[in-house]
């Protein structure tokens, strides 16, 4: 376990040398009134094998239910390679890699990872991570304003078909930096983005059109007509994809009829070897093509040879506000999401095209399966109609909430109720499986429910 090195003499030794008597003066210009007096709510400390001992049951108190959610953050198996590798001291301390004569492993690492992202995405060039999938997309929409120089509108079309929380966070973020997130409404039989909806668009200047693939209900939108309409008219295309399904699906560079693809391709990186962990870390990612990529944020690192002929590798472009371009910076928020991005790089080696093409069929084939169970349930029917990848949205003839709460009390967590996000649905709940669900997994599910709707009839 981690601990404080420094003895009452070392401590006194570096007072008396930078001049002071006490660590309290170091923060003698806060004032008073805004210093804690005490720590009253902090227990008393507790040695290694309490610590040990408290998290142990901390851990046993969440316990190890089924879990059916799905809606952005997504349960596969990791190698047990990935976070033993990961967690080695040269990668676990690493962070910002500016001296590249003292850092050529991180900086190889994410050179591999950003080729590894480009390739998946069908793109030119990847940067170095942002913090997750949401923020990627305000990102995505701040760049799509400084590189669509056509465009002066700073207005951004986002269909409700996208993940809530996505546009919530890029109203947030960039929405005070004069951006306007406009909703496109989805077809209530398909659970999709049609093209009618972006008529009324025509003649009108707007910047940049949002893509989820698979969206947010886990319908395969009609990304080459989309693409298609957003270029016929000057709009560029922001795809935000799940990594898992590019394995399976054609990527977003080669979005639309011409192939010309998206502009710029962000999405989440948990699925890669992240595990879920009361909402992160997580990593997001972008890629896009090589004219805009002096318009991208972060960094990216590049390979070359020494004088020697040596290879050798360095960041070759920082676009970031700690650097020399301050105000000119492409953005004041996004990093290095370092060991994210190392479990990352390390799953999708270990994975290579064939292992993660495997995860990716068997998440479909799951979600199939579970989706055919529960509507097998008298008064469950699917949302939509047409294809989806490993998660779908289903109906319920009652509420929603009440039948999660008693499934959570028999260890399953049965999904995302979607009342409040999409209250036009009814009783609406987005289910997930991934490879990690088995058909005895799905059963049991199905068992559950059945009991759990038996009950409230008979309550009733």
């Amino acid at each position: 376990m981690a601990f404080i090195p420094h003895t009452p003499a070392d401590v006194a030794a570096m007072l008396a040398t930078i001049g002071v008597s006490s660590i309290e003066q170091l923060f003698d210009e806060i004032p008073a009134s805004l210093r804690v007096k005490s720590l009253d709510g902090v227990p008393v400390e507790l040695n290694e094998m309490q610590i040990g001992r408290l998290m142990s049951e901390r851990a046993r108190a969440d316990g190890r239910p089924l879990c059916f959610i799905g809606a952005g953050a997504y349960e596969h198996h990791i190698p047990s390679a990935v976070w033993a590798i990961a967690t080695r001291g040269e990668f676990y301390s690493a962070y910002t890699p500016y001296q590249a004569e003292a850092s050529q492993g991180t900086l190889q690492l994410i050179y591999e990872y950003q080729s590894m992202i480009a390739s998946l995405t069908g793109m030119d060039v990847a940067n170095a991570s942002l913090y997750d999938g949401a923020s990627a997309v305000a990102e995505a929409s701040l760049m799509a304003v400084r590189a669509n120089r056509k465009s002066k509108s700073l207005r951004i079309l986002v269909p409700r078909t996208v993940n809530p929380a996505y546009r919530r966070v890029a109203i947030s973020t960039a929405g005070n930096q004069g951006l306007r997130f406009e909703d496109v409404p989805y077809s209530p039989e398909s659970g999709l983005t049609p093209v009618e909806a972006l008529k009324k668009y025509e003649g009108e200047d707007i910047t940049a059109l949002v893509i989820q693939q698979p969206n947010f209900f886990g319908q395969l939108e009609e990304v080459d007509a989309l693409t298609d309409w957003a270029h016929a008219h000057g709009i560029f295309v922001i795809a935000v994809v799940n990594p898992t399904s590019l394995a399976l699906l054609r990527p977003p560079g080669e979005w639309g009829t011409a192939g010309k693809g998206a502009d710029i391709v962000v999405g989440d990186g948990q699925p890669l070897g992240v595990p879920l962990s009361s909402g992160g870390p997580y990593f997001g990612f972008m890629t896009t093509r090589t004219e805009y990529v002096r318009q991208m944020p972060g960094r990216i690192v590049g390979r070359t040879v020494d004088l020697n002929g040596r290879q050798g590798f360095t960041l070759t472009l920082q676009a970031r506000e700690q650097h020399i371009r301050r105000a000119k910076a492409t953005s004041n928020i996004c990093t290095n999401q370092g060991l994210l991005v190392t479990a990352a790089t390390i799953y999708m080696s270990l994975m290579g095209p064939v292992g993660l093409e495997r995860t990716a069929a068997a998440s479909h084939a799951r979600a199939n399966d579970l989706v055919m169970a529960l509507t097998s349930v008298k008064g469950v029917r699917r949302a939509f109609t047409g294809p989806f990848f490993h998660e779908a949205v289903v109906l319920f003839d009652r509420p929603v909430a009440p039948i999660l709460t008693s499934l959570a009390n028999r260890g399953i967590l049965g999904g995302l109720d979607l009342s409040e996000m999409y209250p036009e649905l009814g009783y609406a709940l987005l289910v997930c499986a991934t490879e990690t669900k088995t058909l005895s997994d799905i059963n049991s599910y199905v068992t559950a429910l059945g009991e759990v709707l038996q009950s409230a009839v008979r309550a009733a």
